[in-house]
């Protein structure tokens, strides 16, 4: 059974501004699909680092068909699952001088 924050979430974010890992780590959004507005994307890997969450259901479907009859056509839709790791970086082999 999907649960839906409702079409009210449509019309004003649940969340502004907010890192992926903080909302990967908030109980209302781990384990379901999030609609996302105004994303910030990690140049190198291109995967989320901040944005609003618009909208968010455990029904992929149900919330594709919300944002379908909403005004945000432009939503870019995650599956919030664990909290990322932090980004690691290759070290360099050459010595520091």
């Amino acid at each position: 059974m999907a649960r839906s924050v409702g079409p009210s979430a449509v019309a004003q974010p649940l969340t502004r501004a907010t890192s992926w890992a903080q909302i990967c780590r908030t109980e209302q959004f781990r384990g379901r699909w999030v609609a996302l507005d105004n994303v910030r994307y990690c140049p190198l890997t291109s995967k989320p680092v901040e944005a609003d969450v618009v909208d968010v259901d455990e029904d992929l479907a149900a919330l594709c068909q919300r944002m379908r009859d909403s005004d945000r056509h432009a939503c870019s839709v995650h599956l919030c699952s664990a909290p990322p790791a932090a980004p690691s970086y290759p070290r360099s082999t050459r010595p520091m001088h």
